[in-house]
């Protein structure tokens, strides 16, 4: 069906929500906006949905939301029998009723939903799956995303994001359904007056912050540390548990940045609430300024990511992922050996564009490092593995670049909560040793060397976008540069490909991770270039190491490899 004609048949249907019908009239005239919300279906991927709110086929609506649940029960009901789903849902707009829309698709389908009264961060919805022996969750966030978008992510009875094969099924599913025809609904009070819908109780909530607690290490040294905190939720959902969790260990000068505090899906003071990027922490800094503490923590609106500044002379400097992350695997590891409650065998996971300086750091104290592809559900995965083996207790921490931890088996996703509190205890002991996090960073680079990382995204909208994107991955598959910035090129991965190739021998080896549309170059002297598509934005994603002696030598070789790189996006 042409997008004209799904227009009309959407102006005829789409009255669930009145500004939808708004927004239908407003473009009636503009062939180019219209095209653009119909000429594709809202893609569901290997985690759920995630687009642009408004109207239309390629948009995040109650008819997508409902159509993508739709799918979803029918896979439930196939799977599993008298199958139960929990909900969540962030601070973004329509979030609560995209989450309502959900639970009442599920309801129709005869499948019991438990939902969260507020507003929770994704750790916490997988906690209620796994706490609450669901087969299914469902978080409606679109993570740091600037606020035109919203998103969907599903989640497997093991409280991991779905996996690829459970995917794949859904998406058949939902691609079957006609929007507007073959969607179950029903009322959302009432089903609650029937008991099909029950909200989520505190005490899940409070078993949560007791897992959390639990992955404390020193916890006992907070209180007394004199550690003072800014902190920001970045008008998301961590303002609650991540209070509530500092002022349990101790930590109780923490100003929080009033502008950021409470929910507001406009994100008005921070247009992309991402922590990862200087500009959401700007508020922050501002008060850093004033209060001079020992730490800033910002976490994005579904917390499961948080970033950090540290005073550095007269300012403040912020730490990548990659540096928090290792810092965190490197305390844990050391405190637990010292504690005596590090277990055999200890297992870390990373992703396969985190930074390499944790394979020394692993070596460094008897800890395996396993690399899995890019998404913390791989991460959870791995402690899926362990966990039928009856060994999770082997795994001490998993965490990726973009800011994402996780040091317990509790949930299945990154957890900010948890991170919060890990980030806090370790500021606080290395305070207690006269050691601040910029000089505990440094002992780290002089100790292991220098692994500089940086992170560049080419953004690429609309339909014409996808298409480049596509050209340009496909390019660089079948004809990979020989050399980047005058370094020549000696690994070539493609592991969409499952295909390794040693190019000084010609030899190709099986990568034996599931397929991913990544390409991987490994340079003469350690140095190395990750590219990939996003699976949540219109953007390709390029992942430098610039391994150096210095940290100034590092710095200049990534702006030789990241101009060179960069020509192949123009």
């Amino acid at each position: 069906m042409k997008e004209k004609e799904l227009y009309s048949l959407w102006c005829e249907n789409a009255k669930a929500d009145p500004d939808l019908l708004t927004e239908l009239e407003s473009i009636k005239n503009d062939d180019d906006a219209i095209s653009d919300r119909f000429y594709r279906d809202l893609e569901f991927g290997t985690g759920g949905l995630r687009g642009v709110i408004g109207a239309g086929t390629n948009r995040m609506n109650v008819y997508t939301v409902k159509r993508a649940t739709q799918g979803f029960a029918d896979y439930l009901n196939q799977e599993y029998e008298n199958p139960s789903v929990a909900v969540s849902f962030d601070s973004r707009i329509k979030s609560d009723v995209f989450s309502k829309a959900a639970a009442e698709v599920l309801a129709a389908n005869g499948i019991k939903v438990h939902i969260y009264k507020e507003l929770m961060p994704t750790p916490c919805l997988s906690f209620a799956v796994r706490y609450l022996k669901c087969q299914g969750g469902i978080m409606v966030t679109a993570s740091h995303n600037p606020a035109k978008y919203n998103g969907y992510k599903v989640y497997g009875d093991d409280g991991c994001q779905i996996t690829l094969r459970g995917a794949e099924i859904i998406i058949n599913k939902i691609n079957s359904l006609d929007i507007f025809n073959d969607v179950k609904s029903a009322d959302f009070d009432e089903e609650v007056a029937k008991g099909n819908i029950s909200y989520i109780g505190d005490d899940v909530i409070e078993e949560f912050y007791e897992n959390v607690l639990a992955e404390g290490i020193n916890t006992e040294l907070c209180a007394t540390s004199g550690l003072k905190v800014v902190y920001t939720p970045l008008n998301g959902t961590g303002n609650k548990p991540v209070r509530e969790i500092l002022k349990r260990i101790g930590i109780t000068d923490v100003t929080v940045v009033k502008e950021q505090e409470n929910p507001d899906g406009n994100f008005t003071t921070c247009p992309y609430p991402n922590p990862e990027i200087r500009e959401a922490l700007e508020v922050g800094l501002r008060y850093c300024n004033e209060v001079k503490p020992d730490l800033l923590l910002a976490t994005d609106p579904d917390c499961d990511r948080v970033g950090i500044a540290v005073p550095d002379g007269d300012g403040y400097a912020l730490f990548s992922g990659n540096e928090v992350g290792a810092m965190l695997l490197e305390y844990i590891a050391s405190q637990r050996i010292e504690k005596g409650t590090m277990p055999e065998n200890p297992i870390a996971v990373k992703t396969i564009v985190t930074t390499d300086i944790v394979n020394s750091i692993g070596k460094e104290y008897g800890v395996e490092i396993i690399d899995v592809l890019t998404g913390f559900k791989f991460i959870g995965e791995q402690i899926g593995f362990l966990e039928k083996k009856g060994e999770e207790n082997r795994y001490i921490f998993g965490f990726e670049e973009s800011y994402g931890y996780l040091s317990g088996s509790y949930v299945r996703d990154k957890d900010a909560v948890n991170a919060s509190m890990l980030i806090c205890e370790m500021a606080a002991y290395y305070r207690t040793k006269g050691i601040s996090l910029i000089q505990a960073r440094e002992n780290m680079y002089k100790k292991y060397g220098m692994f500089y990382q940086t992170l560049y995204s080419f953004t690429f909208e609309g339909e014409s976008g996808m298409k480049k994107m596509d050209s340009i991955m496909t390019e660089l598959r079948e004809n990979p540069p020989a050399e980047i910035a005058g370094i020549p090129v000696v690994k070539f991965d493609d592991y969409k490909a499952s295909t390794s190739k040693n190019i000084a021998s010609g030899e190709i080896t099986e990568i034996t991770l599931p397929k991913s549309n990544v390409l991987a170059f490994f340079l003469e002297g350690g140095s190395k270039v990750i590219v990939r598509p996003s699976g949540t934005e219109p953007k390709i994603k390029t992942y430098l190491t610039s391994k150096q002696p210095t940290k100034a030598e590092a710095e200049i070789l990534e702006k030789k490899l990241h101009d060179d790189f960069s020509k192949h996006f123009e």
